[in-house]
């Protein structure tokens, strides 16, 4: 079925305001590449095909509320209404582009028993939800979403060993046949059929629900699995200020209004460039909240936790106290970085956080940031700013601070969820931006809230700390899984490179795996608009060359393009941000890769650019680079090399003739 598109708000509309003998519907998106087919009777399912081939063979789809009973049994439709929508989104903060365009055909199906289904296609996927009008209040006590993929598709699967998670896991790759009930995972999840388009699935407009989790089951399927609403937590012994047993759940996922609309169940579909480029996640939530967001910063923060503090050639001893955070402040102005981070260690203890340690003079660090054109986050727990946000708010506002980043929340139940939606609008009136670590994937809020700058729900550089799980195959991975629905604050910058043979964990001390180049290569590929760089302010000045490099490199992005682009493989992204460019490229530890760009994307004139490449001992030691200008032939395609878990970067100038 073909559907008229329209520029603007304008949207067609068709209503059938009388009872529908048909019970299968069509739904393409605006190019025609994708077809959902919808069926109503005897129960709620769908089907999704690109061309000739099956995306997803059959969805079965229900809601279960208490004292109503399942919407989608025996539904009979009452009426249908049809739409398109072609738009420009302009994002308040930007990540991949400064403007989205969100063109999509709806089909929106109204049944008689007071629900309605929601579907909508895009050239790059498909969603849907449902949406009740009930008076009161109600209790969700089961959501159906069970999904089967054609045969033999294979999924990266970020598997879970327990509901309470910070969401930070590897994606290993299994076959969905292989999975029993078992197996659980976060989301999002990828699959990788036999034939045809990739399909990422994920959650998008998360409010007042819990986030949903997916399982194993046999024949190639996956289905819902939520946490239960939380009756009653405890802290856990001998990790009391952070940890927490459930101990009583109710037996209902959520308690919510009658009259809603509950989260859109999103599928990216396309090939491997699509999930670099795309954002469904943000078109598909709440329009912005907030009139004014001219006080959200994105930018660069010097960070301390992962460094462990370990600053050197000084004349006072480093650690968590105003000295140290003072160098810190110095640092960041010198190469023009817009933040520090307190993190934790500056309060009083971890769940007295409305005053600093005695080491710490945190007025003083803040007033002495202003000075110098650096401002200041501060690092807590969530349980204190959930008890008493609105003391602690009003009080870090009062002291200067620029936001908060709030840590450990490990739940992503329906209490959690709506803890991230307060804390997100009462940070917003003290004008305070926030970075949620510890924390389940983007769902959505950052649109409705645009100060929540950043969300972990990531396995980041940290993790270099204690295992060598960050390989350059992870890094080439999430890119395409968990950073397609959102930034990821992994934190990257580490000074000390090894190759796996010569790796060493070390809590004080941890080094990055993959080469130079590859670190250097995340600030161009990975979005994240509040960007750490996690080594220390002393490492970083003996690595001057790099530390200059890495200070040009932005945090949001006008205009991304995918160059080249193989999940778990290689990426090759060229990001715009007014009339410069950033091209960076990354590859797995399997070995040396060779990649071709066209620099025809530039358009005409002249540009200059600085290339910061693997050098030629590499193979043996991953510090190697080489830093070099050279001007463009914008008519030729250049040839670049890239390491074993290696990495290439250009920083581009248009030349004024």
């Amino acid at each position: 079925m073909n559907y008229p598109r329209f520029f603007g708000e304008i949207a067609l509309l068709i209503s059938i305001p009388f009872i529908l003998t048909a019970e299968t519907y069509k739904l393409s998106s605006p190019n025609e590449s994708l077809l959902v087919e919808i069926n109503t009777a005897p129960s709620l399912s769908f089907s999704i095909f690109s061309g000739e081939s099956i995306v997803l063979e059959r969805a079965e789809i229900a809601l279960t509320l208490e004292g109503v009973g399942t919407l989608g049994k025996d539904a009979t439709v009452e009426a249908t209404v049809e739409s398109s929508k072609d738009r420009i989104l302009e994002p308040r903060i930007a990540r991949r582009t400064s403007k989205i365009h969100d063109v999509f055909n709806s089909l929106s199906i109204e049944f008689k028993k007071g629900f309605n289904l929601e579907f909508r296609a895009y050239d790059e996927g498909v969603a849907y939800r449902f949406g009740t009008a009930f008076p009161g209040s109600a209790r969700v006590t089961f959501e159906q979403i069970d999904l089967k993929f054609p045969e033999n598709t294979m999924s990266y699967f970020p598997q879970e060993e327990s509901i309470i998670s910070h969401n930070e896991r590897i994606y290993p790759y299994l076959s969905l046949n292989d999975l029993s009930s078992e197996d659980f995972c976060t989301l999002p999840v990828m699959m990788v059929p036999e034939n045809g388009p990739k399909v990422l699935f994920s959650e998008a407009d998360l409010l007042d629900y819990p986030a949903l989790y997916m399982k194993g089951g046999e024949g190639n399927r996956l289905s819902a699995k939520h946490p239960a609403y939380v009756l009653k937590a405890v802290p856990q012994p001998g990790g009391e200020d952070r940890n927490e047993i459930i101990e009583e759940t109710a037996d209902y996922i959520a308690r919510t209004e009658g009259s809603r609309s509950f989260p859109w169940r999103v599928f990216i579909i396309g090939d491997d460039a699509v999930f670099l480029e795309n954002e469904l996640v943000y078109q598909l939530s709440s329009e912005c909240a907030l009139e004014d967001t001219s006080w959200i910063k994105p930018g660069v923060v010097a960070w301390d936790w992962y460094n462990a503090n370990n600053i050197f050639g000084v004349d006072f001893k480093s650690g968590v106290n105003t000295e140290t955070y003072k160098y810190y402040i110095d640092f960041a102005a010198e190469y023009q970085l817009d933040y520090i981070i307190l993190d934790e260690g500056w309060t009083e203890t971890t769940t007295k956080i409305d005053a600093p340690c005695p080491e710490m003079n945190v007025q003083e660090i803040i007033n002495y940031g202003k000075e110098k054109g650096v401002d200041v986050i501060l690092w807590a727990l969530w349980g204190p700013i959930a008890k008493n946000r609105e003391v602690l708010f009003p009080l870090y506002e009062k002291w200067g601070a620029a936001g908060v980043k709030i840590d450990f929340m490990q739940r992503s139940d329906q209490e959690m969820v709506n803890f991230y939606t307060e804390t997100a609008k009462l940070a917003a009136k003290h004008k305070l931006l926030v970075d949620y670590h510890g924390a389940f994937k983007p769902a959505g809020l950052r649109r409705l809230y645009p100060n929540v700058i950043n969300y972990e729900g990531v396995k980041g550089m940290e993790n270099n700390k204690w295992s060598a799980d960050i390989t350059p195959t992870h890094n080439v991975t999430i890119p395409f899984t968990r950073m397609a629905v959102g930034p990821i604050d992994y934190t990257p910058g580490a000074m000390v490179n090894k190759h796996l043979v010569n790796h060493n964990i070390s809590f004080e001390r941890p080094e990055s795996l993959g080469t130079r180049a590859h670190e250097v290569a995340k600030y161009f590929i990975f979005d994240s608009p509040l960007q750490m760089l996690c080594d220390t302010p002393s490492v970083y000045r003996k690595e001057a060359e790099t530390t200059a490099y890495l200070a040009q490199i932005p945090t949001t992005w006008d205009e991304t393009k995918v160059l080249a682009a193989a999940i778990a493989e290689y990426a090759l992204v060229a990001r715009r941000k007014g009339d410069m460019w950033y091209v960076g490229a990354m590859t797995n530890e399997k070995g040396p890769r060779d990649l071709a760009i066209d620099w025809s994307f530039l358009g005409e004139g002249s540009f200059k650019a600085e290339i910061y490449q693997d050098g030629v001992n590499v193979e043996r030691y991953a510090q190697d680079y080489r830093l070099t200008t050279s001007t463009l032939d914008t008519s030729k395609t250049m040839q670049i090399h890239l390491g074993t878990g290696g990495g290439w970067s250009a920083i581009i100038k248009p030349q004024l003739k």
